[in-house]
């Protein structure tokens, strides 16, 4: 079932984006009465799922049943069709390769305005729905508690991360993200109430990329419950208790005291308890596996102050379209890790399936328009790469032809739209390999 409703959310929200990106190609081809043939939704080859044509109209629209996109047929335009017998005819006043040059610019670049126009739309109803909640990087006062890997770099426990270079970041939860985005050489962190440089040496972002949880929340050690199953049930401890020391060492902090309690396994320790502004000395016992049975308060709520910002309706279109340029801009950080080797994000490079993967088991309409606005800025920063083939080779020789005032001829628009296809194929080819790869890792 889990796996159906990831199915189900990802073709509702490609097919909306494909929609959109498409209907922008038609609306400005129609404003510049420019035919449109065919107008539709999946790809059609031999046959379509459904396909309808008004009466005095020249476009017939349908439903493809391959679901790998859509695509808007623009009369007198060398596109994915390769429909080069129509382009050898006289060429006709309603068609694209009559009109002037700016017109044929904005027709190709109307995919790319309404997925972005798309985006700011669906953060500005994010934003006015739900608003914004997120801990800020400076609010997290206990520092961070690193995984191995972060250990290995140079950070350690307790450090309160204050830079990444020049760059200073602000949501915690987005810190190892924020790390690999920039590619930062070292980063600036307080230990101790000293400033401490990290040195991260080039050689690690690729293991970064691909290790989740490098920097987590150091929470306090405060008992939440006691179950009746607990070896220490009638110990005397209470919810609420917060544990400060163990046998006099420090350990008010989670992972300080997980460490502490591994060295007294299946042995009794003495622990001190902060409860109603004292100390109290309570003796415990640990079981074999390092732990004194109690469960441990890990609601962020109550340790850390929650950032909450909540929009009027006139106030959430500019906080959308700041969020939609923030994402861009984050992409494009993203595709510049892609482009180089070393870093090896190519291997995260993903198709429809890693795409399904990123939508929740249960339907979730926050997190379902969050994906599908990124979706969104993701398929229109593509389109823009000057790629034949992509809307942004089309406008990259459009702006050709107006800063030079040659048109490439028919014939050189057929090759590169060949060698486009040839770069896209072998992009899915990476793809789906990687996911294949990831199948069977």
């Amino acid at each position: 079932m889990a796996i159906l409703i990831k199915i189900l959310q990802l073709i509702l929200a490609l097919s909306l984006l494909v929609l959109i990106h498409e209907f922008g190609h038609f609306i400005f081809a129609r404003l510049f009465k420019i035919r449109v043939d065919k107008f539709y939704l999946f790809f059609d080859p031999w046959f379509s799922l459904f396909k309808y044509k008004p009466k005095n109209s020249h476009t017939e629209y349908g439903i493809g049943w391959l679901p790998l996109g859509g695509y808007c047929k623009i009369s007198g335009m060398i596109d994915e069709s390769m429909d080069t017998e129509a382009m050898k005819q006289e060429p006709q006043p309603w068609e694209f390769r009559t009109k002037p040059a700016w017109q044929r610019l904005l027709v190709m670049a109307g995919g790319v305005l309404f997925n972005f126009i798309l985006a700011i739309v669906i953060y500005a109803a994010l934003m006015y729905t739900w608003g914004e909640q997120y801990i800020k990087n400076s609010d997290v006062t206990t520092g961070v508690y690193v995984s191995d890997l972060a250990y290995e770099i140079g950070f350690r426990n307790g450090d309160r991360i204050l830079s990444f270079e020049d760059f200073v970041p602000d949501n915690f939860a987005e810190l190892q993200i924020d790390l690999v985005r920039i590619q930062a050489r070292y980063a600036k962190v307080l230990r101790n109430e000293d400033t401490v440089t990290v040195n991260i040496d080039p050689v690690y972002i690729p293991t970064i990329l691909n290790s989740p949880g490098m920097f987590t929340y150091g929470l306090p050690f405060e008992i939440a419950q006691i179950p009746d199953t607990s070896l220490n049930r009638n110990a005397g401890l209470l919810p609420g208790d917060r544990l400060i020391a163990i046998n006099n060492q420090s350990s008010e902090i989670f992972y300080q005291a997980h460490e502490i309690l591994a060295g007294h396994k299946g042995d009794s320790i003495v622990a001190t308890i902060a409860r109603d502004n004292e100390l109290i000395l309570v003796p415990l016992q640990v079981d074999t596996a390092g732990r004194i049975g109690v469960v441990v308060n890990n609601n962020l709520e109550d340790f850390y102050k929650i950032t909450r910002k909540n929009y009027s309706l006139l106030a959430s279109l500019p906080a959308g379209f700041n969020r939609a340029v923030k994402t861009v801009s984050n992409y494009l950080k993203e595709l510049k890790l892609i482009a180089s080797p070393q870093t090896e994000a190519y291997k995260s490079v993903g198709s429809f399936i890693a795409i399904g993967k990123i939508f929740p088991d249960k339907w979730d309409w926050k997190i379902f328009w969050n994906i599908t606005a990124f979706l969104s800025v993701m398929l229109a920063v593509i389109n823009l790469l000057p790629i034949p083939a992509l809307d942004g080779g089309h406008i990259l020789f459009t702006l050709y032809e107006i800063i030079t005032r040659r048109k490439p001829s028919d014939k050189f628009l057929e090759y590169a739209q060949i060698f486009g296809m040839i770069i896209l194929l072998g992009l899915m080819i990476l793809a789906f390999g990687n996911d294949i790869f990831r199948l069977f890792k």
